[in-house]
């Protein structure tokens, strides 16, 4: 076995040297046509290119697929790496519309608050509502203003639509507001236009009550309602809303404030209200100075007798 292949072997050596020498001078041939400069070499040569070129169109298809599919597949790369670029843009395009929304509604919110319309003798303070500190018993909020910015308890407090509540509470920095519609608030209202005084009851819901109301007959739906001023509470015209119909059958307030977006309130400076024995004269015309003298001698009088 090993002689026959070394037969074999000894016996292509021979056609395997012809064959390397015979395209050796090929090449040399083709080398040296390609290099000579004469017109009819040049018109040979073309007529080599125009009959060979055809030929390999079919072996030289696979190749032309494989540098297609090549260029194709860079181009999908491509727009691959541009649809990713173009999410992560559209991502940072939606954080920035939410954060131009939420400005644009606290921009919104703040230019209410600074058009509402009160008493020019009226000051105030412009609190951020920091927490709901409400409860299903309680009704309140709290603000970052407190005995520090001079804010008192009994203040009205107002956003940018309408009354929100009062100051029941304040620390240094804090201040908890009592909504209206706590059950613990009592707000003495009026109703225009038919000027009926009545008292607006907090009972849990975002529908206060309106009672103790003068006439009835003189109150419809839609009526506006405002402070009345009654006992010093808050002052008086400030907006609360409007009277509205409940399901059963009592006259309720549609609020004016918006509580369900309740981020800048303004507290409105009260001036204390004055003692009763300092600001009430006898009979509207005298100090109460005026009368000690003659009740003493009165009273002398009755001793005496």
């Amino acid at each position: 076995m090993a002689r026959q292949s070394y037969e074999d072997e000894s016996h292509f050596k021979p056609i395997r040297r012809v064959l390397i020498g015979m395209l050796a001078l090929c090449l040399l041939g083709l080398f040296l046509l390609w290099r000579i400069d004469s017109p009819r070499v040049e018109r040979l040569r073309a007529q080599i290119v125009e009959q060979i070129v055809p030929v390999f169109d079919w072996a030289m298809a696979p190749l032309t697929s494989v540098v297609r599919m090549g260029e194709d597949f860079q181009s999908y790369a491509r727009l691959y790496e541009q649809n990713e670029e173009l999410r992560r843009e559209l991502q940072q395009m939606k954080s920035w519309r939410e954060a131009a929304l939420q400005l644009e509604l606290e921009n919104a919110r703040l230019l209410d608050l600074n058009n509402v319309q009160i008493d020019p003798e009226l000051t105030f303070i412009t609190g951020v509502v920091t927490a709901d500190s409400g409860s299903p018993f309680r009704r309140s909020v709290l603000l970052n203003v407190g005995i520090e910015d001079g804010v008192r308890d009994g203040w009205a407090t107002m956003d940018g639509l309408g009354l929100v509540g009062r100051i029941a509470g304040t620390s240094r920095q804090t201040a908890r507001v009592l909504l209206l519609t706590d059950p613990s608030s009592r707000i003495p209202v009026s109703i225009q236009p038919s000027g009926q005084t009545a008292m607006l009851v907090g009972d849990n819901s975002n529908a206060p009550r309106i009672d103790f109301i003068e006439s009835l007959d003189q109150v419809r739906p839609g009526d506006r309602v405002v402070t009345s001023g009654d006992g010093g509470v808050f002052p008086a015209d400030l907006l609360v809303g409007s009277v509205a119909l409940g399901t059963d059958r009592r006259f309720r307030l549609r609020l004016a404030a918006d509580y369900e977006r309740l981020e800048f309130l303004r507290v409105l400076r009260s001036p204390p209200a004055r003692a009763v024995d300092e600001a009430l004269p006898i009979d509207g015309h005298t100090e109460p100075g005026e009368h000690e003298a003659p009740i003493a001698a009165l009273e002398e009088e009755a001793v005496d007798g």
